[in-house]
């Protein structure tokens, strides 16, 4: 569907919605904070630079990787990039917890992996502590 002449792209616009109700609805299920919406953002943002931190520790394209161990890799990696507040520990167990939860049987030992190599590089100072 492309943009209207007053420039209003409906089929973008009918997504957005649809990723706020997805957002909304998580957020009121969780009983968490709007940050998670703020999360969201923030990967979206600087998906690129997430990705390229992954690439080093994955051992296959960011792409390949099972969707839930892909969206989980990227949360995590924003979280120990760029929120340098949360302790690595906590990012990284919630990550696992998530994928237990969500994703294929062993896919937490894949993301526990990866993500404590990525930990090693971004908080070497907070790991050593």
């Amino acid at each position: 569907m492309s943009p209207r002449p007053d420039g209003i792209d409906l089929a973008a616009r009918s997504r957005a919605r649809r990723r706020a109700l997805q957002a909304l609805y998580a957020w009121q299920l969780s009983g968490s904070g709007m940050n998670a919406v703020i999360l969201l953002h923030g990967v979206e943002k600087n998906l690129a630079a997430i990705d390229e931190s992954l690439k080093p520790y994955v051992d296959r394209e960011i792409e390949q990787i099972d969707p839930i161990e892909r969206a989980t890799l990227r949360m995590a990696a924003y979280e120990l990039k760029y929120r340098p507040d949360v302790p690595y520990r906590v990012i990284i167990n919630e990550a696992i917890e998530v994928t237990k939860r969500f994703g294929a049987d062993h896919g937490h030992s894949y993301v526990n992996g990866v993500l404590d190599k990525l930990a090693l590089q971004l908080r070497a100072v907070e790991k050593r502590g």
